[in-house]
């Protein structure tokens, strides 16, 4: 039986990040929990449990997940030189969320220089992510 590839859903935002990580479907569970992610699509897993494509909304945007597949050239990297970053209405919200769902804190929630409160925190794919809630 061939697996069902999901209807094409839109993609919402204007910039789409498309993260490869060592586990997309895991990936797309945690940031459900941890970001109230919608899993808006995403294509079965393959024999060893990966899967090419999950389509997430997450805070109005679109975001893009795959496994690493080395033998089509796509090796997993540690993520790097790179933060997501969330503006939000409610950073403690979202930072209790993220905490509470496994996400490593990397800088608490604080007052910037620019004025908007700021904070940081990895998850466990290794992906730094940032809040931002700005000044009012």
């Amino acid at each position: 039986m061939k697996p069902e590839i999901p209807a094409a859903v839109p993609a919402k935002g204007g910039l789409v990040a498309y993260l490869s990580l060592g586990g997309a479907l895991k990936a797309a569970e945690f940031y459900t929990r941890a970001l109230g992610a919608e899993i808006a699509a995403a294509m079965p897993p393959d024999d060893q449990g990966r899967t090419m494509h999950v389509h997430l909304y997450v805070n109005g945007s679109s975001l893009m997940l795959a496994d690493a597949f080395p033998e089509y050239g796509h090796a997993l990297q540690p993520p790097q030189a790179f933060t997501l970053t969330l503006i939000v209405d409610d950073i403690a919200a979202w930072w209790d969320r993220a905490i509470a769902a496994g996400a490593t804190p990397v800088k608490e929630p604080g007052e910037m220089f620019w004025g908007d409160l700021y904070a940081q925190f990895r998850d466990p794919f290794g992906v730094l992510w940032a809040l931002n809630q700005p000044k009012r």
